[in-house]
């Protein structure tokens, strides 16, 4: 696990997720499903059930879903039904605030930037097309979306692979341009989920956790469970004192451990305005 810590070094990476984080998407997702829901007279989506869904690989999402819900509709028309809606109202995702000022800062004071989301490439291109501009703050290389079949199945957030290799995809280019490796200690993951804050601590990585209001109000009083990764079931005592160490792709990938509360490794923010570069050693360009 991650020791306390209250001196680190400078950030040299920032690695992001997307839905909920860069993009308003996860209220797109609640539209789509809510108008499903109220034709097959159902109660809409609630928070704490959105809350077990936000973050995770869609197979695993879907599951939760359809065991709260229980539509009277077979799965295959909820499917098409939400695919269409989807494909209606994603390609008007906008960035959420702060989010075009903050990526264009950490460009321009040389951080490395990484994408490392859950969704797979059809909804990525809907939610992105129109903001091409935006993206391309990510190389095409450091994109790493749901469906990559580097990433094991059932190896989704809340476990760690994704931004283990996101991680591996930016040194692969500094190894090869002869330059500094980046440590995982380097790296600050922003997570809107409760599943990717657990994600980036297992990875061994500092977090900023921006969550949808409605999200923290689901985890008003457990704040601090959350930011130490163990908000998804894990116990203090479960924690073991040294995390995993093995590289992507090694015996034991993906079996990091996350913190403890308050160990300085993660920080809850309502916004990503006016970011405090300072705090974090990102100097000016």
């Amino acid at each position: 696990m991650a020791a306390l810590a209250t001196d680190f070094p400078p950030v040299r990476a920032c690695l992001f997720d997307m839905d909920g984080l860069l993009l308003d998407t996860e209220d797109i997702y609640t539209l789509c499903n809510n108008i499903i829901l109220r034709e097959c007279n159902r109660p809409d989506l609630p928070w704490h059930i959105k809350a077990q869904l936000q973050g995770r690989p869609g197979p695993e999402a879907g599951e939760i879903f359809h065991a709260w819900a229980q539509l009277p509709i077979p799965r295959a028309e909820y499917i098409r039904k939400n695919t269409e809606l989807q494909r209606k109202h994603f390609p008007s995702a906008q960035p959420l605030p702060g989010v075009p000022d903050l990526l264009k800062t950490l460009r321009e004071r040389g951080v490395h930037l990484a994408l490392a989301t859950s969704s797979h490439a059809a909804n990525f291109k809907l939610k992105t097309s129109h903001l091409k501009g935006l993206f391309s703050y990510f190389p095409e290389g450091q994109r790493l979306l749901g469906d990559d079949t580097r990433i094991p199945p059932g190896k989704g957030k809340p476990a760690p692979d994704i931004y283990l290799l996101a991680l591996e995809t930016m040194n692969s280019g500094l190894r090869k341009r002869g330059e500094k490796e980046i440590k995982r200690e380097e790296c600050l993951v922003f997570e809107d989920s409760v599943p990717g804050v657990e994600a980036g601590r297992r990875a061994g990585m500092r977090v900023v956790w921006c969550p949808h209001p409605q999200l923290l109000k689901e985890y008003k009083g457990r704040e601090k469970e959350v930011l130490a990764g163990l908000a998804n079931g894990c116990q203090d005592e479960q924690v073991k004192e040294v995390m995993d160490e093995a590289a992507v792709g090694g015996e034991g990938n993906g079996r990091g451990w996350p913190g403890r509360r308050d160990d300085g490794w993660a920080e809850l923010m309502n916004s990503l305005e006016n970011f405090p570069y300072a705090r974090y050693k990102i100097g000016d360009a």
